[in-house]
């Protein structure tokens, strides 16, 4: 193989590395924001009998979660006044 495949494959591979670290960090700076989510859109949790991802009924359904950017859950405005917050909330449950 001559020197400048040898490089390029080796640039390649370093740029993979690096790009992939990139995605692990951002993904670990993410929280869990409750009744952000609109109806079948959550990424997790919708209360008691139900499974995960998409699973929340109603919008904004104050036990089902959503990935946000760390810090800036509690700080998002929804509709009506409501607020994400870091914790289940009693609010917008199904019937």
């Amino acid at each position: 193989m001559s020197k400048s495949i040898t490089a390029f494959a080796l640039a390649g591979a370093v740029a993979a590395a690096v790009s992939g670290h990139s995605t692990t960090a951002e993904a670990q700076a993410q929280e869990k924001c409750y009744g952000i989510s609109l109806a079948g859109e959550n990424d997790c949790k919708a209360g008691a009998g139900t499974t995960c991802a998409g699973s929340s009924t109603v919008d904004y359904q104050g036990n089902a979660w959503t990935f946000v950017p760390a810090g800036t859950c509690e700080t998002m405005e929804l509709p009506g006044d409501r607020m994400g917050s870091l914790n289940e909330l009693d609010r917008d449950l199904p019937a």
